[in-house]
């Protein structure tokens, strides 16, 4: 196990409440407000496609399990990634990429590009072969359950719950040492997609919009200050700033 899965600094991140519309039950995983601009809903976003024939079907599962929304719809479309390593992004596309990224500890990576402080312009899923390759992580469910939660995170969701070790709610949202029942997401989930996006954007992603072009995020070294994790550090949560509201925020679900 990487060294950096066992982090000895504890961050703290103080996550945005949206309120829900009153017609909404109460939803309250709303990853720090970040949302993508839209000026109707529902919104589309797609999925680039930088997988193997291994994770083709859980792209398609999970973009046809978030298309669910009311306020979102996903459809899967050709890969843009220009280096399957970095899985960089184009402004206003969710990439998704898998790869043995090596021993670095984590399973899977979700990396968003914030623009005024809480527009989200562009996505990133990293998803880690080198150790769904091995036992302990090849497996249908553990597959699905990750490529389900980081996609969840580029469209401005946090986790229901932290905790591995208690029941599971029935949603890729939420973490677990057992993935069977938690691969898709459920109405919480979409009752709090519902709320992010009750209000309406002036206008959509601008394009002018791209923070920290230089940095190589692929590296742990690169990612920030460390704003959040987990008991016993099986979450991170990195953010690195550029000022003027433009920052990399990133997701870590260490193995």
């Amino acid at each position: 196990m990487s060294l950096l899965s066992r982090p000895s600094v504890i961050g703290v991140l103080a996550v945005g409440l949206v309120l829900a519309v009153p017609s909404l039950p109460l939803a309250n995983h709303s990853w720090n407000g970040y949302h993508w601009a839209r000026s109707a809903n529902p919104f589309t976003l797609e999925l680039g496609d930088n997988v193997s024939l291994a994770w083709d079907g859980h792209l398609a599962t999970a973009s046809s399990d978030w298309s669910q929304s009311s306020v979102l719809d996903t459809f899967v479309a050709s890969g843009k990634a220009k280096s399957i390593k970095t899985c960089r992004p184009p402004v206003g596309r969710i990439e998704v990429c898998n790869s043995s990224y090596g021993n670095n500890g984590w399973l899977g990576v979700a990396q968003i590009w914030v623009s005024g402080g809480e527009h989200i312009t562009q996505g990133a899923v990293k998803l880690n072969d080198t150790y769904f390759n091995t036992p302990t992580y090849n497996s249908y469910a553990w597959r699905q359950l990750v490529a389900c939660q980081e996609i969840g995170h580029t469209f401005g969701l946090d986790h229901q719950d932290e905790t591995f070790n208690n029941g599971n709610l029935g949603t890729c949202m939420d973490y677990t040492s057992d993935p069977s029942t938690n691969q898709h997401p459920n109405q919480h989930d979409y009752n709090q997609l519902e709320a992010i996006y009750a209000h309406l954007d002036s206008g959509t992603t601008s394009p002018s919009a791209r923070a920290g072009s230089g940095v190589d995020l692929d590296s742990p070294s690169e990612w920030g200050r460390l704003m959040k994790s987990s008991r016993g550090g099986r979450l991170q949560l990195f953010e690195r700033d550029f000022g003027n509201g433009q920052r990399i925020v990133t997701f870590v679900f260490w193995a």
